[in-house]
């Protein structure tokens, strides 16, 4: 009788978490960042069908990056999350940090689960205050664990050379088209130093606003506007920022 193969516990881990980090890295960067009015969200996304950003609650975004059925059934379980909390409770009880630790209780008993594969995802939790102190952003990577995050945070893709890219540029007090232009820096920069350019149509952005007086703060950003902001990014200065027909 052969000798069953042994793998410890440490190598078994270690080899999950290889292949997860290997899975979310083959997918496209996103970026999120702290502006003076919010926090904007964005990546280079060609599908105009699956989103990278959403919306969760009032004040609450979610971006990812990694496997988009996995990802999806998150979003979709998070969203159900806080309908029933805030029906329940009270909406102000809905949280960014609340919902971070219910994401981080899936992905960490998925990932030590032996009986499936772990998550090809990595999240990012972000909630608007009603001043930039009050701003909370959270990355939870595939195996549970929560970062609370300043500034600016990267995912997916080469997330750690555009992490670095933005911390030392990144400044508080930025106007969104300011914030949005850094970011699109951030992304068109190849793991070589080399730049391309990322065209409006190839880019999904989003932003939490909270000078937007419903309580809904979560729009999204494309067309004519997104054009108008690249165009005041480039030149330095603003642009009147979404209007409110493209709230989701």
């Amino acid at each position: 009788m052969s000798t069953p193969f042994y793998v410890s516990p440490q190598q078994a881990m270690a080899d999950r978490a290889e292949y997860a980090r290997k899975g979310i890295a083959r997918g496209r960067s996103l970026v999120v960042l702290q502006f003076a009015d919010g926090i904007v969200f964005v990546g280079e996304n060609p599908s105009r069908a699956l989103h990278k950003f959403s919306e969760i609650y009032d004040r609450i975004g979610f971006a990812a990056a990694g496997k988009y059925n996995e990802y999806e059934n998150l979003r979709i379980g998070g969203v159900r999350y806080a309908d029933l909390r805030g029906y329940t409770y009270d909406r102000d009880d809905v949280t960014a940090r609340g919902l971070a630790n219910v994401y981080a209780q899936t992905l960490g008993t998925i990932f030590s689960s032996a009986a499936e594969k772990p998550y090809e995802v990595e999240l990012v939790v972000a909630e608007v205050g009603e001043t930039p102190e009050g701003d909370q952003i959270y990355r939870l990577p595939h195996d549970g664990s929560i970062v609370d995050e300043h500034g600016s945070v990267a995912v997916g893709g080469n997330a750690e050379q555009i992490s670095s890219y933005l911390d030392q540029r990144h400044q508080e007090g930025m106007t969104l088209a300011e914030a949005l232009k850094l970011a699109v820096q951030a992304l068109s920069r190849d793991t070589n130093g080399s730049e391309r350019e990322i065209p409006a149509e190839r880019l999904e952005v989003a932003v939490l606003d909270r000078t937007r007086p419903q309580k809904r703060k979560f729009k999204r950003i494309s067309g004519g506007q997104l054009s108008r902001l690249l165009d005041a990014g480039a030149a330095g200065g603003d642009a009147e920022g979404a209007s409110e027909d493209d709230a989701e």
